[in-house]
């Protein structure tokens, strides 16, 4: 792969960061830190942009792409994605619409990465059984990949009701929306996501990204198979950049922490321990650190799975103080990113390299 063409993003859910006095903002504030921290990646050349869907108190944004028409009137270049929208509990229709507006008001900007979501709230407040949790994303994946043709569709399913020659609006200036699929690394998803043509994003928020690689060979071999063109790869892990490794990790640790360790209690994992927490900076998938460090992490796991796009969660510590995430955006954008393409330079990047 020409490492010019490697795309370079930021994830963000709108965790709600510390104000300078060391209090949790509000919704409102946070979500307002996320447009400031979006316009400034647009200046320092970062790639994409992608807000998550959630429905918790720890995070701001249930509507990616209410937020990303605000950063799109207040940026010029960065690509506005989702990251993810959780189609299952959705509408295909109004995604696609909701999206294909924020494409308008981006100039073409737009792309959409779907997903099931990590969490499951969604589904009680928008009146769906979890016992349909594979059937609702089954149908409305195949809904929405109608839609994506942008003439009129006939759709019949078991989750919605019924499409007769139904045309769908606004159409895009392109004629086609740039779309994802979020991937936790089942072979079910991956194969799904070839099926439909969509790009394949691997979620990898735990251990060595290289373990993801046969997932990668799979979502290829489904391709050949259906004689298609595989497309671009993708995969996001969490991260924070600092002056140096010992200020990122101890910035970021505390409210790493505090959101794994509340979440893990409802999912019956045990407390975080620092050594775990330094075991996965280390060597697995916590891009947390300086400049350098978290540039040569990158660069070794963009060669482990070929990918084409490698987003940063740059705000998944929660509780780290707004402007240190601002610092942590502005450095990954005009120094660990140039080092990327570097050190990816000087040890190219080969054609099937996840194989």
């Amino acid at each position: 792969m020409d490492v010019s063409q490697i795309e370079f993003g930021i994830d963000s859910f709108g965790d709600r960061p510390r104000d300078d006095r060391g209090e949790i903002v509000s919704h409102g504030e946070a979500i307002r830190a996320a447009v400031a921290e979006a316009v400034l990646a647009d200046q320092v050349g970062i790639d994409v942009v992608a807000l998550g869907e959630h429905h918790r108190p720890e995070y701001a944004i249930s509507s990616p792409e209410t937020v990303l028409a605000g950063i799109a009137t207040a940026t010029k270049r960065i690509r506005l994605a989702s990251g993810v929208t959780v189609l299952s509990s959705d509408d295909p229709v109004r995604v696609f619409q909701r999206f294909a507006t924020v494409d308008a008001l981006s100039h073409g900007r737009a792309e959409v990465i779907l997903g099931r979501g990590s969490f499951t709230e969604s589904f009680p407040l928008f009146g769906y059984d979890l016992k349909d949790y594979d059937i609702l994303f089954e149908e409305k994946v195949n809904l929405f990949h109608q839609l994506l043709d942008e003439q009129p569709v006939t759709w019949q399913g078991t989750t919605r009701a019924p499409l007769h020659d139904a045309d769908v609006f606004p159409k895009t200036d392109s004629g086609r929306l740039q779309t994802w699929v979020g991937v936790g690394g089942t072979p079910q998803s991956v194969l799904r996501t070839a099926h439909y043509g969509f790009r394949l994003m691997l979620a990898i928020i735990g251990g060595a990204p290289d373990r993801f690689a046969p997932y990668v060979d799979l979502y290829r071999r489904a391709h050949e198979k259906l004689g298609t063109n595989p497309q671009p790869v993708g995969m996001h892990s969490p991260g924070f950049v600092a002056a140096t490794d010992e200020e990122a990790k101890e910035l970021f640790y505390p409210g790493y922490r505090e959101i794994r360790d509340r979440i893990g209690a409802l999912r019956g994992w045990p407390p975080l321990r620092r050594s775990e927490f330094d075991a996965e900076v280390a060597g697995g998938s916590l891009y947390v650190g300086s400049v350098e460090t978290v540039a040569a992490k990158i660069a070794h796991a963009v060669r482990a799975l070929d990918a084409g796009r490698f987003d940063l969660i740059y705000s998944a510590a929660g509780t780290v103080s707004a402007t240190a995430r601002l610092r942590s955006v502005e450095l990954y954008g005009t120094q660990v990113i140039p080092r990327v393409r570097e050190l990816l330079a000087e040890t190219p990047v080969a054609a099937g390299a996840a194989r």
